[in-house]
């Protein structure tokens, strides 16, 4: 999604593959900087804190091997491990399929100074029209940058049903971890289209309290989307199956040209090869599921010259505040 994150990245598992955490998820500890309003917040805020993206991928790996059967992906082989071109920042990547997921990935990036960075998602196959479990993840010495959603197949401010059929149900939960892990300010309406009413937008200081916070939503939201990927039956539509197809190839390209992470990523390792690991691993699918042009979904960011813009926004309009009411209803009238 198209948010200031400094990076923008993934981590997955095999179903025999233990996931070996960089050396500083056991060692590193980050102290906060800031105390809470409550005595009980404020105890938490205070104690020196650190996160380790590790439990995340593993309850995440071991609990998707509960609800179906877990394969090693193709890509596994070709995109695991690398360091970056200075040897002081590790990338892990795995990447699986399942019976109705094209592609569970993961990338993880653990940098000597601090930083750390998950990126969780789960893309289903065109034969479902489930919502794109995402978690996106950055954390830096003192600072988190968190998306955390069911990111929509089809735009919930168009389509009442695909609403309805997926969210209406998870709203409370939205509201729960809404006050928890308040909304981290303004976001382009281009990237909104992309958000479900339940999103986890957030910004926060680091601190033990949040990350367990964190956590916590991180696993309720990926149970929520494992018993709608249980519940979901194979469309027999040949047209439903080809717009399926059409809105996650949509959602990729935007992703892949897009998405504001990708700048510390070449940093890392290299422009070729970090677009060979955007296009091929993180959004794999902008050329197998497709042959539209990001031009084709995006025409309004074509410039004079007939190029891609490089401008976030387009359109100029931003959300300061949580766009959606507590019934799920959209409060921004419209995208445009």
């Amino acid at each position: 999604m198209s948010l200031s994150f400094p990076l923008y990245l993934n981590p997955s598992f095999c179903c025999n593959y233990q996931f070996v955490p960089p050396k500083s998820c056991s060692s590193s500890i980050r102290k906060s900087g800031e105390g809470g309003s409550s005595s009980s917040r404020a105890g938490s805020m205070k104690e020196a804190s650190a996160v380790c993206y590790k439990k995340f991928i593993d309850f995440a790996l071991e609990e998707t091997k509960v609800h179906t059967h877990l394969a090693t992906s193709p890509l596994q082989k070709k995109f695991n491990s690398l360091m970056s071109m200075d040897a002081r920042t590790e990338l892990q990547m795995l990447s699986f399929e399942a019976p109705k997921v094209r592609l569970l990935r993961c990338l993880s990036i653990e940098g000597n100074d601090g930083m750390q960075v998950l990126d969780f998602a789960v893309f289903p196959k065109p034969e479902f029209d489930l919502p794109i479990f995402c978690a996106n993840f950055f954390t830096a010495a003192s600072t988190n940058i968190v998306v955390l959603d069911l990111n929509p197949l089809h735009a919930v401010t168009d389509r009442d049903d695909y609403k309805e059929k997926y969210y209406r149900h998870l709203i409370p939960l939205g509201l729960k971890y809404a006050e928890l892990l308040p909304w981290g300010g303004k976001i382009t309406s281009e990237s909104l289209r992309f958000f479900s009413p339940i999103v986890i937008w957030t910004k926060f200081s680091s601190s033990q309290y949040y990350y367990d916070v964190l956590f916590s939503a991180f696993k309720d939201y990926y149970k929520a989307w494992l018993e709608l990927m249980e519940q979901a039956t194979e469309e027999i539509d040949t047209s439903e199956i080809v717009s399926n197809r059409e809105a996650q190839h949509r959602y990729l390209m935007w992703r892949a040209e897009k998405d504001p992470g990708h700048r510390l990523l070449r940093r890392l390792v290299g422009e070729a090869l970090a677009e060979e690991i955007l296009r091929s691993f993180l959004f794999n699918g902008v050329q197998e599921l497709g042959s539209k042009t990001f031009l084709d979904y995006f025409p309004e960011y074509r410039s004079d010259s007939g190029t891609i813009n490089e401008k976030r926004s387009m359109i100029g309009k931003s959300f300061e505040n949580r766009p959606w009411d507590t019934e799920g209803n959209f409060l921004g009238n419209s995208l445009r």
